[in-house]
């Protein structure tokens, strides 16, 4: 029993620090402290990116019409930033 409970709670973390690593676009530009061209580089860049790895997700989970629109707006919400 002791086992279980140890191996519930080593799966709640690693779960917690996946989620804690997504890191947005707009957190790392501010984290490199980037402006101007650089900035925009970086963030055209970025986005492309997360487009590209929102559109596998989308196509992995096939995705399709309003479900797809939908996955990819709050994906790419989420790896872009606010």
């Amino acid at each position: 029993m002791k086992y279980l409970i140890a191996v519930a709670v080593a799966a709640g973390m690693l779960a917690t620090a996946a989620h804690a690593q997504q890191v947005t676009c707009k957190a790392q530009a501010a984290e490199k402290k980037l402006a101007g061209a650089a900035q925009k580089s970086f963030m055209t860049k970025c986005e492309k990116d997360a487009k590209a790895a929102c559109d596998k997700s989308a196509a992995d989970k096939k995705l399709a019409g309003a479900a797809k629109a939908s996955h990819l707006k709050k994906c790419m919400s989420d790896a872009v930033g606010s």
